[in-house]
């Protein structure tokens, strides 16, 4: 159900229908640890910038801190929410958790107390995804009807906007390295990445288009120069930021929901329906400048190589949600 991958690129942590949390060693494949503590699904994790704390969210609106070196709990699974956690994630000082959740709200923790910080932010609509700015002064909320920009100090909102249309659902973001763009992705109704220049927060070109169905996430290179985008339609793309056009296209055998790129960059890590997690050679390519952006190599590719075990029904819930 949810993927984390430490900022140095050694370990992984996978949250899972099972009700554990497992550390994963990314060069051997194996597990290290398995992390138990939730009574329910396992919904979402997050490590924080220094790797020294992961959180956890489960369908039942708790939470749990955990060490990010010896993975034993820094608290007891804490009532959160009354709906389910649906997002995490860490401030770039980790003194700060914010929890999303389908209850329509989103909760400020201190790390060093593990109290709640303030009046909760009320959303309007069932929160889908939360990610602070890379500075931290910005918390991105991505809701069933609109984007909204907070200010997490004053809990002022600084900016809010539809992004799908069609009444689609807004599922998920990523912010790039500088912070200059955030990315935005739709459902089912609206399969489209749209980029946003947030400075104006404006829509940056036209949505970037290819997937039929909903886009689960979005990884990003560490040079900030490739993202990678999984769907439900079995498809997972990789994307030339600068160009917003596709340049690789790998067929899944299955629904893919979790990505994120190998330390190196050299690889794409991707869980989904088929149980596994599929490893993607990123393929070599040349930038053209007046290339369309519907231009894709169709790079077929089948590297079963690190068959870590993941949920076997590691998407119902959200189908069942939607």
């Amino acid at each position: 159900m949810a993927i984390a991958v430490f900022p140095d690129g050694r370990w992984m942590v996978t949250g899972s229908y099972d009700k554990t949390l497992r550390l994963w060693d990314l060069k051997d494949g194996v597990v290290l640890k398995k992390m138990e503590g939730h009574s329910y699904i396992v919904e979402t994790v997050a490590v924080s910038r220094d790797g020294r704390m992961i959180a956890s969210g489960d369908v039942n609106g708790k939470v749990i801190a955990w060490h990010g070196e010896t993975c034993k709990s820094l608290t007891q699974a804490i009532k959160v929410h009354s709906g389910v956690i649906s997002s995490l994630d860490f401030s770039s000082d980790g003194t700060i958790l914010a929890t999303g959740s389908y209850d329509k709200t989103t909760e400020l923790w201190s790390t060093q107390t593990w109290q709640v910080e303030g009046n909760p932010i009320n959303c309007g609509a069932c929160v889908n995804c939360v990610r602070f700015s890379p500075s931290g002064e910005l918390l991105a909320i991505a809701t069933d009807s609109d984007i909204g920009i907070w200010n997490p100090q004053t809990r002022e909102c600084t900016a809010k906007f539809e992004a799908a249309i069609n009444r689609g659902d807004n599922v998920s973001l990523t912010w790039t390295s500088s912070g200059t763009r955030l990315l935005s992705l739709g459902g089912s109704r609206d399969p489209m990445i749209r980029e946003w220049d947030t400075s104006t927060w404006q829509q940056v070109g036209d949505p970037w288009s290819g997937h039929t169905d909903s886009i689960y996430a979005l990884a990003m290179n560490s040079a900030g120069t490739l993202i990678a985008s999984v769907s439900s339609d079995a498809n997972v793309r990789l994307w030339q930021l600068s160009g917003q056009r596709a340049i690789a296209i790998f067929k899944a055998s299955n629904e893919m929901y979790r990505a994120t790129f190998s330390v190196d960059d050299r690889y794409i890590l991707c869980g989904g329906k088929d149980n596994n997690i599929t490893e993607w050679a990123v393929p070599e390519y040349d930038v053209l400048e007046d290339s369309p952006r519907e231009q894709a190599s169709d790079v077929i590719s089948n590297l079963f190589l690190m068959p870590f075990a993941i949920s076997s029904r590691a998407r119902i819930l959200y189908q069942w949600m939607l």
